[in-house]
């Protein structure tokens, strides 16, 4: 069959997002969603009278979410630029500052790095990470590219500290710095105040993961006004009114809500070390982990084999089938009842291998 793309994307392989299936009802651990519902004010301010404004443009430049974020973390306006999931602002980065050029990230991270340097023609390099699959920030010290680290990473769950991402920021004046912050709310430390020092760094955030958002489809970065301008000019070449009326007020009010925010972190990592010292109770080896999943294996199976076992009774985990990390589960953090739930399904498959 003739194909009418163009030659340079014929060999693009495209992202796998995790998997949304709808043949039966899952207790679904595999996409890092959160298990708790948006703020109670996300749903109040969602009425008939916004519904009927659809039939208007949003606001291109989000003024009042904005301003919204930017109170909250203290920044300006002009620091701040939104879209639509972190997807788009980690897009609108590499059309920026990597098309054609330099970029280096870790061998194992977000697939959607590579993808995107496909994507640019930028001339990528990928780092290998440490035996303990933690990012060496030596590795990233004067690499004269633009550098894009996930921080903490996924799929490892293991974070850097401050200082690392310093030094990467320090020694690579010359260049772009992306730090994407997409879990840093579960533990990590974030290298928003480093943007006040550094025009080179840009923080990248996402409301999928800790703000209950990930349907709404909602990101922003966090940057020196020039680097923000950088992307708006590629964002208004691409996707002008990218974030839809109503995630502009689910974000704002999401933002405004505090202790909801607090209260789900807090749950969340509680579950998370309840999750892993269970895991590990069963023998499996549960990396160190600052977000809200934990990537897991246990000698004798096979990634593979558990992931389609959980799945089989009716749990989702994320498998990924990078040789070097293809033992492992990537598993998010539900509530307490479905982790129970897959502890469970877990001692059935150990115990039917006996």
């Amino acid at each position: 069959m003739k194909s009418y793309m163009v030659k340079r994307y014929l060999g693009l392989e495209a992202y796998v997002p995790g998997e949304q299936p709808q043949d039966m009802e899952y207790v679904k651990l595999n996409t890092n969603e959160s298990p708790f519902p948006p703020s109670p004010r996300v749903t109040a301010v969602i009425d008939k009278g916004e519904i009927d404004k659809l039939k208007l443009y949003s606001d291109p430049e989000g003024k009042e979410l904005r301003d919204t974020i930017a109170d909250y973390y203290g920044f300006k306006r002009g620091n701040i630029l939104l879209g639509n999931g972190s997807d788009e602002i980690l897009a609108f980065a590499f059309f920026a500052f990597c098309a054609g050029e330099k970029c280096v990230f870790p061998d194992i991270t977000y697939g959607f790095y590579s993808v995107y340097s496909e994507l640019v023609g930028a001339d990528y390099k990928k780092i290998p990470l440490a035996e303990d699959f933690s990012v060496r920030a030596d590795d990233y010290m004067n690499v004269g590219a633009t550098v894009i680290i996930a921080n903490p990473n996924a799929p490892t769950g293991r974070a850097l500290p401050l200082s690392d991402i310093e030094k990467i920021v320090s020694t690579n004046k010359e260049n772009v710095v992306l730090i994407d912050e997409a879990y840093v709310d579960f533990g990590g430390e974030s290298a928003m105040e480093l943007v006040k020092k550094y025009k080179n760094l840009i923080v990248a955030r996402t409301f999928s993961k800790s703000r209950s958002l990930a349907g709404a489809r909602l990101g922003f970065a966090i940057a020196d006004e020039g680097l923000i301008a950088d992307m708006n000019r590629i964002k208004y070449s691409l996707n002008p009114y990218n974030i839809n009326r109503l995630t502009l007020l689910a974000g704002k009010e999401s933002i405004l809500d505090e202790k909801y925010f607090k209260d789900n972190l807090k749950m969340i990592a509680e579950n998370r070390e309840y999750t892993k010292k269970e895991l590990e109770k069963r023998g499996f080896t549960v990396l160190p982990s600052c977000t809200n999943f934990v990537f897991a294996k246990k000698d004798g199976f096979t990634g593979e084999f558990l992931y389609k076992e959980l799945k089989a009774r009716g749990v989702l985990v994320r498998h990924f089938r990078s040789e070097r990390i293809s033992d492992f589960l990537r598993i998010t953090i539900g509530t307490k009842a479905q982790m129970d739930i897959l502890l469970s399904k877990v001692d059935e498959i150990i115990n039917i291998k006996k």
